[in-house]
């Protein structure tokens, strides 16, 4: 499979050899599925905390004598039946993390890419080289590209003036070919990639 590299004025530019294989059928749907839970999950922080009985503010001194009162007799102002009190089996801070092996995450974004790819979803860039971080000169680009709605791209790690000009457009995610996931290439309507950083993500899916 080859895909048509544009320049930044949209004008093709040659082609580009797919070199990974393409994920068919329903291979790679299960493993998609367990990747992006497990992305999902690492995202939550875990800090939500409540306090127990042991744990709240309070005295030991008993609320009022056992018996003579005509109240309910009660042992403890940190009683989980009060206000104030403690809870009961509340959430404790903990890690939501969940563990997936290399060639699991290694099939979903293959399969990810596959099924974008095949939609016509995928765009191979030349290069992005902006004169400026200027964020009217990135939406120009864009707009020679014909790319609407939320994109994704995949480029340089060092380039700053590309980070600076696309960091106020709420549409669109930077990221690079080391760096990129399954639930990236799946979140945006359109994934543009430039060629080095297509050529980079082609040797994380080649398979060992």
């Amino acid at each position: 499979m080859k895909l048509t590299v544009k320049d930044m004025q949209g004008k093709d530019q040659g082609e580009v050899e797919v070199k990974f294989p393409l994920v068919e059928g329903g291979k790679g749907t299960q493993a998609v599925q367990d990747t992006v839970a497990a992305f999902r999950a690492a995202q939550r922080m875990g800090t939500a905390c409540t306090k127990n009985v042991g744990e709240v503010a309070g005295t030991n001194k008993k609320p009022w004598r056992q018996k003579g009162t005509g109240r309910a007799r009660a042992g403890s102002f940190q009683s989980p039946l009060w206000r104030g009190g403690g809870v009961v089996f509340g959430p404790r801070p903990r890690d939501f993390s969940k563990k997936t092996n290399r060639s699991t995450k290694r099939l979903a974004l293959r399969k990810a890419l596959s099924e974008r790819l095949k939609a016509g979803d995928v765009m191979v860039i030349e290069d992005i080289q902006l004169a400026s971080g200027k964020t009217k000169e990135f939406l120009g680009v864009l707009r020679a590209l014909q790319v609407e709605g939320t994109a994704l791209i995949v480029g340089h790690n060092a380039d700053m003036k590309l980070r600076l000009a696309s960091r106020n457009v709420s549409r669109v995610e930077l990221t690079t070919g080391e760096e990129v996931n399954t639930y990236q290439v799946l979140c945006s309507d359109k994934v543009l990639f430039t060629r080095s950083a297509f050529e980079t993500l082609a040797q994380r899916l080649i398979e060992e």
